[in-house]
């Protein structure tokens, strides 16, 4: 399934939010809560009146311009839709709410754009709708049809379109010439890497959630509940975004590359037994409990097998709208009967009108880019070999042939001007964050 990517996090159902939240509850005694706030509260709160946070105001005014329910609606209908994910009543209210907060920011940004003379033309904007609608597989008509059918609209997109244009621009333009990496400091990186060859590293995403002694219960339940929607096929981005509790939650979770030590104890242990693309915990640590995904792992300075780059062929059968279990089990068994007499890629093409099957090829991808179900076992695979069948019967059977290998010859260092442009990149962005937090103070939003 293609992905696409929104800057709203991506959405699934889940039914952690209940316990989540309950593990973000104000203890019974608020003189035991020391004010770390920095806004000198009272010791002794009482709260006068009631907020529910289930009522979403219809309509927001954000300096005069009008974002309104249907914009939200149409909006959450695209997310869902184009994700496939079905959330929950409760869920759905969060994911709303969630939504109107990007709007708003949307909004903002469009905003700023335009007080500093950036405009982004209707053909940019029909650039991009045609790209999109190229990822999945439709024209442009064909696609915003497509939008059309789910409740969403061809509006709401354009409008995400110019936002994210917008901003971009009128980053690249008043903000990255102000922001300068001297060679010195690239250097300096380059030398550390240097001296770090060969310690291993990992890439990890996390979920924290606190836990104070009598909600621990409560907190756990939520933990597994989370881990249980993820390995039905749930995002670990939309936890992380929405129910952690650490400063990585603006990055969904996402801590980078770390190197175990830079770790607490309880996390080292289960970072150690993870495989690419698992899961972990929740893990107990001070204060609440954590939960860990790998997302890769690598040893600096040291060639990765994973980066070995492959010439595949694949082999791919499709099921009719109205195949039976019966009639996909048995056109399934045909396609694995004929997998095993391939010798070679040579000879894929010959397999493939026999059984009716399509071929693609690709002469250009890393071992690295594929599923981590696939890696090992093309690492172990010989030229002219395939893997075992594997789908679904919604996108099809297929097996992959591996053609040819080119093996990484080393782990070079970091070409310099790629480097410097990443920690530009990293200010640039650092320096967004400070715009829109600005943006959002100054603003005037009015509900209704």
């Amino acid at each position: 399934m293609k992905s696409f990517v929104l800057k709203t996090a991506t959405i699934a159902a889940t039914m952690a939010a209940a316990g989540a939240l309950a593990a973000q509850t104000v203890p019974d005694d608020p003189q035991q809560t020391p004010d770390n706030s920095g806004l000198n509260l009272p010791s002794n709160l009482q709260i006068f009146g009631k907020v529910d946070p289930n009522v979403r105001k219809a309509t927001a005014i954000v300096n005069d311009s009008v974002i309104t329910g249907t914009d939200v609606d149409q909006r959450v209908a695209m997310i869902l839709a184009l994700n496939g994910y079905k959330p929950n009543a409760e869920e759905l209210d969060r994911l709303k709410l969630q939504v109107l907060r990007s709007i708003i920011d949307e909004t903002l940004q469009i905003q700023e754009a335009k007080s500093k003379d950036v405009v982004i033309s209707k053909a940019e904007i029909d650039q991009s709708l045609d790209r999109i609608a190229r990822n999945f597989s439709k024209t442009r008509p064909e696609f915003l049809e497509y939008l059309k059918s789910v409740g969403s609209s061809e509006q709401a997109l354009r409008r995400q379109i110019e936002g994210e244009l917008a901003w971009s621009r009128l980053l690249r333009s008043r903000v990255a010439p102000q922001v300068n990496v001297g060679e010195e400091e690239v250097k300096a990186i380059i030398k550390r890497i240097e001296a770090s060859q060969g310690i291993e590293e990992f890439h990890l995403k996390e979920i924290y959630l606190s836990a104070p002694p009598e909600r621990q219960r409560e907190v756990v339940a939520a933990g597994q509940k989370m881990i249980e929607q993820m390995r039905e096929g749930a995002p670990f981005e939309y936890f992380a975004s929405n129910f952690s509790e650490a400063s990585t939650r603006a990055k969904q979770g996402d801590l980078g590359w770390v190197r175990l030590q830079m770790l607490p104890e309880e996390l080292q242990s289960a970072a150690t037994q993870l495989q690419i693309g698992q899961i972990a915990g929740p893990v107990e640590v001070p204060g609440g409990f954590s939960i860990l995904y790998l997302v890769d792992k690598r040893k600096i300075g040291v060639a990765d097998p994973r980066d070995a780059r492959l010439n595949l062929r694949q082999l791919a059968i499709k099921f009719p709208e109205g195949t039976t279990q019966a009639q996909a089990t048995a056109r399934t068994s045909e396609f694995a009967s004929a997998v095993q007499k391939i010798q070679g890629c040579g000879g894929v093409a010959k397999v493939a009108s026999e059984i009716g099957a399509e071929v693609v090829d690709n002469d250009s991808v890393t071992v690295r880019q594929l599923p981590p179900q696939l890696q090992d076992i093309l690492l172990n695979m010989q030229i002219g070999q395939a893997t075992p069948p594997f789908g679904s019967p919604e996108e099809g059977v297929r097996t992959l042939v591996l053609c040819g290998r080119d093996d990484p010859q080393g782990a070079a260092l970091p070409d310099p001007e790629q480097l410097q442009a990443q920690l530009e990149e990293q200010r640039v962005n650092l320096r967004a964050q400070r715009m829109l937090r600005d943006l959002r103070r100054d603003a005037v939003v009015e509900y209704r």
